[in-house]
């Protein structure tokens, strides 16, 4: 048998979709944990912080994860700027998850002159945000986006998520902005580095072809595609690659045979 492959896994859609644990994704999770693989949850929904995450899984009947189990887009957005303008200054859309980690990694919030304009999902999003945030990057801020999903799986459907308040800053600057999180390889560099392995020995799980499996394909990983989140296998033919693997959910997946 090959040697054993880490585990990198998205959470929205092949976890949990909203509030509701997905079948068969806690006996997915007793499968690592026993065998042993190496496994990181990465998530493009940056409003959490990974203890958020801890303790939403355990609340949904998942117990025994750590905050090192996980890897959020508003922390890989935090370790980018913080590579790029140590102690900056940004103005922030988006939830107390995305503003803890900028402030973690040392960066200053601010309306004033900021180097960065930072653009997360929240609930809270209105005109007066798009309003500064249009004036500021206008005005010579660089415009980062935390990721590029237009919506996220929820309970009964989807609603809107960063990709959506992205679009509207970007129609109003005429400007794009630099996206870290999926399909960005750099956050699967930021999760590889977590766990020391090589794209070849890697696996990406995911339920948008359009994130999660173009961002493991591009980094040289194996992909699975489920079907419980967002894109459907008659989308497939939209795309002009494909998964390695296609399951109707997480729970079907055994580590130890990819």
């Amino acid at each position: 048998m090959a040697a054993m492959k880490a585990i990198l896994s998205d959470m929205d859609g092949v976890i949990y979709r909203g509030k509701a644990l997905i079948p068969g994704a806690s006996a997915f999770i007793s499968r690592l944990q026993k065998s042993g693989t190496p496994f990181l949850f990465l998530t493009n929904n940056s409003e959490q912080t990974a203890l958020d995450l801890v303790r939403k899984l355990a609340g949904l009947g998942v117990p025994d994860l750590a905050e090192s189990n996980f890897l959020t887009s508003a922390m890989a957005t935090a370790k980018f700027l913080a590579s790029q303008k140590p102690h900056g200054t940004c103005y922030v859309i988006g939830g107390s998850g995305l503003v803890n980690e900028l402030y973690k990694a040392g960066f200053s919030i601010t309306e004033t002159a900021p180097d960065y304009v930072v653009v997360g999902k929240t609930s809270g999003f209105n005109y007066d945000m798009l309003r500064k945030a249009t004036r500021l990057i206008l005005g010579g801020a660089k415009f980062i986006g935390t990721n590029p999903d237009l919506v996220d799986p929820v309970e009964g459907g989807f609603e809107p998520a960063a990709g959506s308040l992205l679009a509207a800053l970007e129609s109003a600057t005429g400007k794009k902005p630099y996206i870290v999180g999926k399909p960005n390889a750099l956050m699967m560099l930021i999760a590889r580095k977590q766990l020391e392995s090589h794209s070849s020995d890697t696996v990406m799980i995911g339920d948008r072809m359009d994130t999660d499996i173009v961002a493991g394909l591009e980094a040289g990983m194996t992909t699975c595609l489920v079907l419980t989140g967002v894109s459907r296998r008659e989308s497939l033919e939209e795309f002009p690659y494909r998964p390695d693997h296609i399951f109707n959910h997480v729970g079907e997946i055994d580590p130890e045979k990819l």
